[in-house]
């Protein structure tokens, strides 16, 4: 009779822990159903939404995650010209403390384009056909003398594009050969500092 009473204490504890274990189950799944309701509240609309035919429409990219580097890179001034034509930006200070003015330069052959915002671009234009070349692209020349005079503060820094090739060119007026240069294409530096000297 003691043998059969501690068997049925067994299988009563037995069962007790079968409901706790049950319990415990339906809780945790539960649990699980709750929180996979909440990360898809928490992903709102732009995680995808049914269209009126029913399906599931996908999410499109915010424009702030996007990581195509060529959406925040800045555009360029402008596209290259073509072997006929021409940009160029010139950047005038005419003395130390005077404040910089910016002028353009753009012709796609022999005509000034209405971006021009020089004051004469049209003398400017042949002023560069005629001498930029040379200008823009010069080859050291060992034997050449300058004469040593000063025609004054002016510095004229050229940046841009000439007949397909990159300029990158700075005027100034201290010395004899400078200054020739710069009459040569005082209408490309707003017609200042002289007329239209040749080298």
């Amino acid at each position: 009779m003691p043998r059969t009473h501690r068997l049925s204490g067994t299988a009563k504890a037995v069962h007790a822990m079968s409901r706790v274990s049950s319990r415990l189950t339906a809780t945790l799944l539960l649990l699980s159903v709750v929180a996979v309701i909440t990360g898809c509240a928490q992903q709102g609309p732009d995680a995808g939404s049914p269209s009126t035919d029913g399906q599931i429409t996908p999410a499109t990219a915010s424009p702030s995650a996007s990581t195509d580097s060529s959406a925040t890179a800045a555009p360029s001034a402008s596209a290259t010209p073509s072997a006929s034509g021409l940009d160029l930006t010139i950047t005038l200070t005419e003395s130390p403390q005077a404040t910089a003015r910016t002028f353009r330069l753009v012709a796609e052959g022999a005509t000034p384009a209405p971006e021009s915002t020089l004051p004469d671009p049209a003398a400017a234009l042949a002023a560069v056909e005629k001498y930029g070349e040379k200008m823009f692209f010069p080859v050291p020349d060992p034997n050449k003398v300058c004469t040593q005079q000063y025609g004054g503060p002016e510095i004229a820094q050229v940046t841009g594009w000439f007949h397909g090739k990159e300029v990158n060119a700075t005027f100034k007026r201290t010395d004899g050969c400078e200054i020739s240069q710069w009459q040569a294409l005082a209408p490309l530096f707003g017609a200042l500092g002289g007329g239209t000297g040749n080298i």
